[in-house]
């Protein structure tokens, strides 16, 4: 029989997940900035690199160990949804009236996954959402990454360094995928659920949610984890609504795809990227 996890409890899961994944990945992302601020070079003038070729001169081997990098990262969502299916407090209660998420707010159901929305139940709702939303924050990100690394606060972020094969595109795509599921269902969908039946207030949810999420993007600059900040209060926002990831999971993963190929396909013939 199921038993209601103890508040001692909760927050242990909150940190084993979080040190197996996107926390580690934070504190990382700080030494890498502090890395950058003590070299001879200005912030401005250094290039951060995303989803490098491993083996470029085998590329069977360099698939590989793209495809190991995509699969494993996605480890610790099973651990969450394997913690949410142990506890029976959630789905307990009725969402509250004021707040949009209670102690319990998520519907009872032997499949965890579901708890947090992540599934194609709305899959046409879901995708028109999710492109508004990415058209919404993508424009203006942009933006604010052009404005960071003009005024010397953010790095050059080049976002793909993969060397060009068939499979490239595809990895890219799966990258982009990988990075919406492992942060949309671990920030909002797991911690917001832990946080809540910790008795939390939304508020402060949603802004420890964002400054995590911005803080494993400190490698790339001041802009970065701005940026990354903004768009997880957003998202946390939107969450509380929808009390859905998969629209953000949709957002995320055209954001990044964008990046991602667009970087691949535009780079070599602009100089402002």
């Amino acid at each position: 029989m199921r038993t209601a996890r103890t508040p001692g409890q909760l927050r242990a899961e909150v940190l084993i997940v979080l040190g197996v994944s996107l926390g580690q990945s934070a504190v990382y992302s700080l030494l890498a900035l502090i890395d950058k601020l003590t070299q001879r070079q200005a912030l401005s003038a250094q290039t951060t690199t995303m989803n490098s070729s491993v083996t470029p001169d085998r590329p069977w081997l360099d698939l590989s160990y793209q495809l190991v990098n995509i699969a494993f990262p996605l480890v610790p969502v099973v651990l969450a949804f394997y913690l949410l299916s142990l506890d029976r407090s959630v789905g307990s209660a009725r969402s509250g009236p004021a707040s949009g998420l209670g102690t319990g707010f998520l519907p009872r159901t032997s499949r965890p996954w579901r708890l947090i929305g992540f599934d194609l139940r709305r899959p046409l709702p879901d995708l028109v959402a999710g492109l508004l939303i990415a058209v919404g924050i993508g424009i203006p990100g942009l933006g604010l990454y052009l404005g960071a690394r003009a005024l010397g606060l953010n790095t050059t972020v080049a976002a793909s360094a993969l060397t060009d094969h068939w499979w490239t595109v595809p990895v890219l795509v799966l990258a982009a995928a990988e990075n919406a599921v492992l942060e949309e269902t671990i920030m909002l969908g797991f911690l917001f659920t832990r946080f809540r039946q910790l008795g939390w207030r939304i508020g402060v949810i949603i802004a420890v949610s964002a400054t995590i999420r911005g803080s494993y993007h400190l490698y790339q600059g001041f802009g970065g984890f701005v940026g990354n900040l903004i768009m997880g209060v957003i998202f946390g926002f939107l969450y509380t609504r929808f009390r859905r990831v998969m629209p953000m999971v949709v957002t995320h993963t055209l954001l990044d795809v964008t990046a991602f190929v667009g970087y691949a396909l535009v780079a070599p013939y602009v100089s402002w990227l």
